[in-house]
């Protein structure tokens, strides 16, 4: 199939699972070429303002869309802290949404609720970034996820990958997989066993036939992939502080592990890393999760220009 026109233009980003493949690659072609924005910017949006609401604690995902906004020559309006906003008085989620579309041209959002950016979509008439949404999604980063795996590797087929670690609350795990389905590729799902990959990201797995299996151990599979795809106990979405307690140390990701891996086996970790790698890692050829984030300023950036069809 090929693409006819900009399928981004004035379209909502809320789940991976609203985007063929074509839309995805088309994305991806895209967001490689914004090298010289990111280095020298632009006037693209200099008319154009982005509403930014995180309800939610956010580091690269908020000045990540920030600094997209700024290179294109855009503003940014917004807040990250509840008491600064009229939530804290009371003010009801429908009408924040409405005041700030009275303001923006695009709102991105992020919120401890799931659904959160669904329902902004819905209600309003600017475009709408899902920006995380509780333990649901958070498609951004599983775009520049997959940027970062075809940059890196050259391509995203033929290749086996490992997700492990949270694999129920974590929700760059729920975009990440619908992402793909779309290609030929070899699952390895690793985790506790009370912190399997849900049902229906599973069922999402099996409608397409992907390839997938379950393990505990990462000491076992490890050999096998070619990107390991890390993430962290999600501390803030456990029942009690003794539940996360169970669970805090149960991958850590050192030196000596790796040498059980292959020798391009790429490490990414969409962060914020708390003990799941150590430090030492860092400094390794096959660690990639300092680059993750520029992938994600280029990815975000060609996003914004799409929606406003300026390229």
């Amino acid at each position: 199939m090929i693409m006819t026109g900009n399928p981004f233009a004035d379209r909502d980003i809320i789940s991976t699972l609203d985007f063929t493949k074509e839309e995805i690659e088309y994305l991806l072609d895209v967001a490689i070429n914004m090298e010289d924005i990111a280095k020298n910017g632009s006037t693209l949006l200099s008319n154009k303002i982005l509403g930014s609401i995180f309800l939610e604690p956010s580091t690269r995902t908020r000045l990540s869309f920030d600094a997209a906004m700024k290179h294109l020559g855009g503003q940014v309006i917004g807040f990250a802290d509840w008491d600064k906003s009229s939530i804290k008085k009371g003010e009801t989620l429908y009408d924040t949404f409405k005041v700030v579309e009275s303001f923006a041209d695009i709102l991105v959002i992020r919120s401890e609720w799931e659904g959160t950016a669904k329902y902004a979509a819905e209600i309003l008439d600017i475009p709408v970034i899902n920006a995380g949404s509780g333990a649901q999604e958070h498609p951004t980063q599983s775009f520049l996820d997959l940027m970062t795996i075809k940059q890196e590797r050259g391509s995203l087929d033929g290749i086996t990958i490992g997700i492990c670690g949270d694999l129920t609350y974590g929700r760059t795990v729920h975009s990440l997989l619908p992402l793909l389905i779309n290609y030929d590729v070899n699952l390895k799902l690793i985790s506790p066993p009370e912190l399997k990959v849900r049902l229906e990201d599973k069922t999402i797995l099996e409608s397409r036939n992907v390839q997938f299996e379950e393990a505990e151990s990462l000491d076992e599979v490890l050999p096998e992939l070619d990107v390991l795809y890390m993430t962290r106990m999600q501390r803030e979405r456990f029942r009690s502080e003794e539940e996360f307690l169970t669970v805090k140390n149960y991958y850590v990701l050192t030196r000596s592990l790796l040498t059980k891996g292959k020798i391009d086996l790429l490490v990414m970790h969409p962060l914020p890393r708390i003990n799941e790698i150590e430090p030492d890692v860092d400094a390794l050829p096959q660690a990639v999760y300092f680059k993750q984030p520029k992938y994600g300023l280029l990815l975000r950036i060609a996003l914004l220009g799409l929606i406003f069809d300026v390229f």
